[in-house]
């Protein structure tokens, strides 16, 4: 007798839900995208009990004749592909056509549906996947699907869901995420007959934006738009101020489809890179436009995974115009007043721009002795080297796919529109004075200013040791007597891993023979008095960052160890020449803004900031 068996329909249609019906935002998701793609402009969602009791979806779409109606409760029954390549060209959300009948299948489903030019609608009650009853019915055009008792036949699934907060919280997001990318489309989200959300459809995309992440966070939002030939991308990030301790600020769409997609994100928070701590996420909704033949939405049953066959590239272009659109937005990137010539105008600022008095004047009593500043101040900020604006990118041929119309439309401005060119903030700043021999005071035209020492002086260590690497000339110092380092045998194990890149930044180390080394020179710019310190310092570092990843991350891990080790410290204090020479240091930073940990360098009052928290009437 044979052992392998069919499976009854029912049973694997219960197999499919649990795939495809994770919990009640599953639900929520599937049929908000049928409404979408049914080209509705409102859809109404309404939730009772967290979505164990009932989920109604509700649109004014083309909806479906008595046919279609029966045809779409059944698997794989779906008017999205029609030809075995359509297959690798997905243009809509949905199009399978397992979600109805898998939902169906564990739950008390009803759909109510009319097609606009019919006299009447039709509907159908469903349980537990076997269809009870066919009838027509009065209805709006469009169409209402109602899920109630989710997993009623499951116990074992309807057992794991969570709260009712937790999975209205979970409906919510996914309400949210959907209205992001669909602006003129009217959402409402109600639960147990109560309005939780409305949003109207906005004027423009970034109207929804600011409704979906809080008005508060309008301000600090700055557009990104970049194209290449194998993507084009749209969108906002925000501030690295504005950052979060979990990922629900970040959005992803490629095609108009919310995605989780680890490749967009890894490229996200590698062009925040430098500006956030360990820790803290990022503010960001991106649009990824790519030709629908270079993209695999079919990856996993809840679609939110997708996979590109140009991933490197997209990576790049995502990572490269998300830093490139943090460093143009930085406050301390300000333009020079426009003129004829405005290039030269911007140069001659730049070089010439006039210094303003210090008040600060060296003090007695310093217990550590002052900072040495070897390198001088450039007069602009070292370039990228690894990206293109979409602006200054030569003219492509256009890929091979369609490029979809229905996400949202990137921003009008580009984010890159200023000369390369641009007026010194730091060294135009008026020094105050030192709070506590660790923070620097200064008045700017906007107001006050706080400078962080050591943040600031570990960037300009930071940038000076990667500038000197690139240009393949690290100055280093050979020392009078190498000293020895002992390690253990894994931390000797990473060190020889290092030890050749380590050389390209001027710090040399020989093997000594066991587990020992040697350390003969060291970069000009650090301090040869911690030397096994510092050794010891960069192996753990190594360790924690991974000796498995790519040795760029590696080596900028190593060089923020360098930098930390030998910026100064706080309590320490500083004469009004060191300080002068440090802020002209920090305009030629390309991230002067955040220490190489993503700490901040800086914090500003402004005077109408300053005026409220002293009540002062401002008119």
């Amino acid at each position: 007798m044979s052992k392998i068996r069919v499976l009854p329909e029912n049973l694997s249609n219960k197999i499919a839900a649990g795939e495809v019906v994770e919990r009640p935002a599953s639900v929520v998701k599937e049929l908000v995208e049928n409404a979408i793609d049914a080209g509705s402009s409102r859809i109404l969602v309404e939730i009772e009990q967290g979505g164990r009791k009932r989920i109604r979806v509700s649109d004014n779409g083309d909806g479906m004749g008595r046919d279609d109606a029966l045809l779409c409760l059944e698997r794989y029954a779906t008017s999205k592909i029609l030809r075995e390549p359509d297959l690798f060209s997905i243009r809509t959300l949905g199009f399978r056509g397992e979600a109805l009948p898998s939902i169906a299948s564990v739950s008390r489903f009803t759909l109510i549906t009319r097609e606009k030019e019919a006299d009447a609608g039709t509907q159908i009650e469903v349980a537990g996947g076997r269809i009870n009853s066919v009838s027509d019915a009065g209805a709006p055009a469009g169409t209402m699907v109602s899920v109630a008792s989710l997993f009623y036949n499951t116990p074992a699934r309807r057992k794991f869901l969570k709260s009712v907060n937790t999975e209205m919280g979970h409906i919510a997001d996914t309400i949210a995420s959907m209205a992001l990318c669909r602006p003129s489309v009217q959402f409402r989200l109600d639960h147990n007959n109560r309005t939780v959300k409305s949003w109207a459809a906005a004027a423009t995309p970034v109207d929804r934006v600011a409704d979906v992440l809080g008005s508060g966070v309008r301000k600090d939002l700055y557009p990104v738009e970049c194209e290449t030939e194998d993507v084009r991308i749209g969108g906002w990030i925000a501030a690295a101020r504005m950052n979060r301790s979990t990922a629900r600020g970040i959005y992803l769409f490629v095609n108009g489809r919310w995605i989780k997609d680890r490749v967009v994100q890894h490229a996200l928070f590698a062009g925040y890179s430098g500006r956030l701590m360990k820790g803290q996420y990022p503010v960001a909704v991106l649009f990824l436009t790519v030709p629908f033949d270079q993209v695999d939405v079919n990856v996993h049953p809840t679609k939110h995974e997708v996979r590109f066959i140009r991933q490197k590239s997209v990576h790049d272009t995502v990572r490269g115009a998300v830093a490139e659109t943090l460093r143009q937005s930085d406050p301390t990137r300000r333009r020079a007043p426009a003129a004829a010539d405005s290039f030269a105008v911007e140069r001659q600022n730049a070089v010439a721009e006039p210094r303003s008095e210090y008040r600060t004047a060296p003090q007695s009593g310093a217990k550590e002795k002052p900072p040495v500043f070897r390198e001088p101040a450039q007069t602009t900020p070292p370039g990228d080297g690894g990206w293109e604006p979409a602006d200054e990118r030569p003219e492509t041929q256009p890929s091979a796919g369609e490029r979809p119309a229905h996400p949202a439309p990137p921003p009008s401005q580009p984010a890159r529109q200023e000369s390369l060119w641009t007026r010194p903030f730091f060294s135009g700043l008026t020094v105050i004075g030192q709070v506590k021999s660790t923070y620097i005071i200064c008045e700017s035209d906007q107001g006050l200013l706080l400078i962080d020492q050591h943040a600031a002086h570990e960037r300009i260590v930071f940038e000076q040791l990667k500038r000197q690497a690139a240009e393949r000339r690290p100055a280093s110092q050979r020392l009078l007597l190498p000293e020895t380092v002992d390690l253990g045998f894994r931390e000797a194990q990473i060190l020889n891993k290092i030890v050749p890149e380590l050389d390209r930044y001027g710090l040399e180390i020989e093997p000594f023979g066991g587990n020992t080394f040697v350390v003969k020179a060291l970069p000009t710019l650090l301090d040869s008095s911690e030397i096994p310190a510092l050794i010891t310092r960069l192996v753990e570092k190594t360790a924690e960052i991974g000796v498995s990843v790519d040795m760029k991350s590696i080596l900028d891990g190593c060089l923020m160890v360098m930098a930390c080790h030998n910026a100064i410290r706080a309590h320490q204090q500083l004469s009004g020449e060191q300080i002068k020479t440090m802020l002209e240091q920090l305009d030629a930073c390309e991230n002067p803004s955040h220490c190489p940990h993503g700490r901040p360098i800086w914090i500003q009052w402004t005077v109408k900031e300053l005026d409220k928290r002293f009540q002062r009437i401002v008119n």
